[in-house]
């Protein structure tokens, strides 16, 4: 008897069956060793295909029939489930690019050492170079562009892992104890890609703790956005994993997060600690609030951007006073919570307000308008005469730089005396 020969066909990409879709799950575990695949996933394969010849051979019969009844594997699941949504499948172990593989650690061995701040700080990277989803390709820096791959990558691990490996370098902890750098991991053993996925936990963004920023490598490309404690589906299955490697990442622990302490920060203040908040501040989209670079001498763009991120995050009244807690620095300093919105976005403070009057604009008076026409004038490029920033005290600076801009609309004499009017405050924040 002859054996029959096998034509395989492609799944379509925009065909819906649950056939198709489990076709091109199988074509994407698929890889060969050399590019990532799990041997043994091949061994398994090879044993598949040599029972499937047998069998065809024993019952021709019947397979002809199930030619006729249509194309082969289009037969939906016996529970009729379809793809899970969103669609979050991931890659086997494979090597790390250009460095070699590196197995799963053995009993007592040492794992790399990482703080939870670094962690978040290459979480962030992908995050912000938008890494398209693949489970094929590799990024610039050797990690492979799926879920497991991007953890991988933020715990700086030798490998590329996958979910069936990841535990291996982690210790399982309660959900109520996460911390930004650790992770969900949901691993379905048995069918590893039907909605195996992990994020990387950024923080909760509530005290209800029923939402967190999750850090993830999803279709179409990397992402951080409000997440349903555990994921949005499939939630009871995730759990929660702590790095083994990871080394003073608490805050208060003396690490990187810790909180300085509020009197490093404010009117007055000139350190290192307020350098970084500006520079992280920047990077979380509080760019427009300088005109200058941060620096180490605390100024109004300090204060403005790091009320912004307060209210991004939806704090109000003393919560976003502009001056940084414990709460605002651990965000900052783990990548957790909501970035600062663009100029104007969600009742952004760059939104122009009704000229509040002469009488805040006077020799000897300090309030939150004079701050805020100080950071204006900067912005529009009439703050030369300011020596270390605007702040909410008027000073002869503020009048100069007012008088600038005056000048610069053509006005003259009394016109251009330097003390605000409805019309300079409307054109300035035009």
């Amino acid at each position: 008897m002859t054996v029959p020969v096998f034509e395989e066909y492609e799944p379509a990409i925009d065909c819906a069956c649950a056939g198709c879709a489990v076709r091109r799950r199988s074509a994407a575990r698929a890889l060969p060793v050399r590019r990532g695949g799990h041997p043994a996933a091949h061994g398994a394969r090879r044993a598949l295909v040599l029972a499937t010849a047998a069998g065809v051979v024993l019952s021709c019969g019947a397979a002809g029939a199930a030619a006729a009844a249509g194309r082969p594997g289009h037969a939906p699941h016996a529970d009729g489930g379809a793809d899970p949504e969103p669609a979050t499948p991931q890659g086997e172990k494979g090597p790390l690019r250009g460095s070699g593989a590196s197995g799963p650690p053995s009993a007592g061995s040492a794992v790399r050492t990482t703080t939870r701040a670094e962690i978040m700080e290459r979480a962030q990277r992908w995050v912000a170079a938008k890494v398209p989803y693949s489970m094929e390709k590799y990024w610039s820096d050797g990690y492979r562009q799926d879920c497991s791959g991007y953890v991988s990558m933020a715990w700086n691990l030798g490998a590329n892992e996958w979910t069936g490996s990841l535990a291996a370098y982690a210790t399982r902890i309660a959900r109520a104890d996460l911390e930004p750098g650790d992770i969900l991991l949901f691993h379905n053993p048995a069918d590893p890609s039907q909605g195996s996925h992990v994020t990387i936990f950024g923080g909760w963004t509530g005290s209800a703790r029923t939402h967190y920023t999750a850090y993830e490598q999803a279709r179409p490309r990397t992402r951080k956005q409000t997440t349903p404690m555990a994921y949005w589906n499939n939630s009871d299955r995730y759990v929660a994993y702590r790095y083994k490697g990871v080394t003073g990442g608490s805050p208060g622990s003396g690490s990187a997060t810790a909180f300085p302490g509020a009197g490093r920060f404010g009117p007055g203040a000139a350190n290192e600690d307020v350098t970084r908040l500006g520079r992280m501040l920047v990077e979380r989209g509080g760019k427009r609030f300088y005109a200058v670079g941060p620096g180490p001498v605390w100024s109004a763009a300090d204060r403005r951007a790091t009320q912004a991120f307060q209210r991004a995050q939806g704090w109000r009244g003393e919560e976003a006073d502009g001056l940084p807690g414990p709460h605002t620095w651990r965000l900052l300093t783990t990548g957790g919570g909501q970035d600062i919105p663009a100029t104007g976005a969600g009742g952004s403070p760059d939104t122009a307000a009704p000229f509040p009057g002469r009488g805040y604009f006077k020799p000897g008076r300090t309030n939150s308008h004079v701050d805020r026409l100080g950071e204006q004038l900067v912005k529009k490029g009439y703050g030369k005469h300011y020596v270390s920033g605007p702040d909410p005290r008027w000073t002869e600076a503020d009048r100069r730089n007012v008088e600038a801009f005056q000048r610069a609309q053509g006005w003259r004499g009394g016109a251009a005396d330097g003390y605000p009017g409805p019309e300079t405050w409307r054109r300035l924040f035009a």
